[in-house]
């Protein structure tokens, strides 16, 4: 969910089930070892869910941990959707799976579950990934492993993928769709260009490949970073002249991700002091958000206190409750997490891993261009809430790939609908390229609005327009 570095930018119980366990077979391909029985403090739910580790590298002792959770109904008729937080380093599962679209959220004390009413489980099965290895539960016995960049991390989890199908066969020739948010920006379009070679090569099995979707996702450093600050300036968040100071002595064109940034003294001082000003008050990724106090929070859950905070419909405490759940050992033995016993905590960001900083300069506007001339649909969505990687930015990205692929506009910029009320705002181009707003929502898009993102994400996988009355024919 987080970006970890210095700037903003980086910033089931089931019913009855009979099964036939007859030495390593498998029930309707499923693999009975990672079948999750029942989550502590777990509502009552009708569908399976699984997790557990898929090696993707025996020698280096290098696994990735997953947690897969069924469609609530109609499973076998349903896509399979891979969901992957950013950071670089964070937890998709923490993340994803318990805080934003999947068919749970912690309890305000932290030693259970509630309901998740509008999971995105009701659309299609869900595939959450610890990805690279050092992130949450996934794990080397390599030490080097930890230090590693966007083409082993893809690289690792197209082999995470194959063997996953191997443990849930039935899936492989399901519509697959690859989603994700900020850093994802990266993970998902590399993921998704290594599986088309991979297809391209293979004789036997391909990759049943049909959309990528992105959330406030970072793109191109030379359109995001400015992005921010005039988010910024634009929301009353700093003074004029401050951002004047940023306009005069910050060359964005060449702006890189390492820390210091590759830019004159004056520059980094003048977003230093506008980071100073936002980070100390607000919650960057939800602007309109109150925050929570995770010092105080900790101490209330170990005593067994409601940690719950309210703003604007959201609990905002939620990321504390997860970290409290996430770390009772019960939790992790119903999960099959933590199998070699990590000396550290679960965190929803990785302390251990080292990822590259350059990485973060690469432009993904190539890599995207690919996956359309590939035929895969591409929508980029963003919360108008997110200072982190603002909306500005990425409408802008999504504009100038259009143009380069000379594709025409098919829905005119203009709003689309949710409960008779504006969802949000959305332009099409060609019948594959898609940018789409969701009005009040943060970084985390179905954290902060998951109406509206269960409503997105449904059109999405079904192929289906957002509500809208601006189409234009093609001629």
């Amino acid at each position: 969910m987080q970006m970890g570095f210095h700037h903003p930018l980086f910033l089931i119980a089931f019913g009855f089930i009979i099964i036939l366990n007859i030495g390593n077979i498998n029930v309707n391909g499923h693999p009975i070892e990672d079948l999750v029985e029942n989550l502590p403090g777990q509502p009552k739910v009708g569908f399976r869910q699984y997790a557990g580790y898929v090696d993707v590298d025996e020698k280096a002792g290098r696994s990735l941990f997953y947690y897969f959770v069924e469609a609530e109904k109609d499973a076998d008729k349903l896509p399979l959707t891979l969901w992957l937080n950013g950071g670089p380093g964070c937890s998709s599962i923490g993340g994803g799976a318990f805080t934003e679209l999947g068919p749970f959220f912690p309890r305000g004390d932290g030693r259970g579950l509630r309901r998740n009413t509008k999971s995105w489980n009701k659309a299609s099965n869900l595939l959450f990934i610890e990805s690279p290895a050092g992130v949450g539960w996934s794990y080397s016995n390599t030490s080097s492993d930890y230090t590693c960049g966007d083409d082993p991390t893809a690289k690792d989890m197209l082999t995470f993928m194959l063997r996953w199908y191997e443990k849930f066969s039935e899936l492989k020739s399901k519509p697959l769709f690859l989603t994700g948010e900020s850093y994802a920006g990266h993970y998902i379009p590399q993921l998704a260009n290594v599986i088309l070679d991979y297809n391209k090569q293979s004789k036997d099995f391909k990759f049943n490949l049909k959309g990528v979707a992105i959330g406030n996702p970072l793109l191109r450093l030379d359109r995001d970073v400015p992005a921010v600050y005039e988010y910024y300036w634009s929301h009353g968040m700093i003074s004029d002249e401050l951002y004047l100071r940023i306009k005069e002595h910050c060359n964005f064109d060449d702006y890189e991700f390492p820390v210091p940034h590759n830019e004159p003294i004056s520059c980094n001082q003048a977003i230093d002091e506008a980071y100073k000003v936002i980070s100390d008050y607000i919650n960057v990724y939800d602007v309109i958000l109150d925050v929570c106090y995770p010092s105080i929070v900790q101490q209330e859950l170990r005593l067994h206190k409601q940690v719950t905070k309210m703003s604007v419909g959201v609990d905002v405490c939620m990321t504390s409750e997860r970290y409290f759940y996430f770390n009772l050992p019960e939790v992790q033995k119903a999960l099959h997490a933590n199998r070699t016993n990590l000396p550290y905590e679960w965190t929803m960001c990785s302390d251990v891993l080292n990822y590259s900083q350059s990485d973060g300069d690469t432009d993904m506007l190539p890599s995207l261009k690919n996956i359309i001339q590939h035929d895969v649909p591409l929508w980029i969505f963003s919360g108008d809430q997110d200072s982190v990687v603002p909306l500005i930015g990425s409408r802008t990205l999504v504009r100038e790939l259009a143009n380069d692929l000379k594709m025409k506009t098919t829905v005119a910029y203009g709003a689309w609908f949710h409960k008779g009320q504006v969802g949000g705002w959305q332009i099409e181009y060609g019948d594959k390229l898609t940018f789409a707003t969701v009005r009040g929502a943060a970084h985390m898009v179905p954290y902060a609005q998951p109406s509206r993102a269960l409503h997105l994400f449904s059109s999405f996988v079904h192929g289906r327009r957002l509500p809208n009355t601006t189409r234009i024919p093609i001629s």
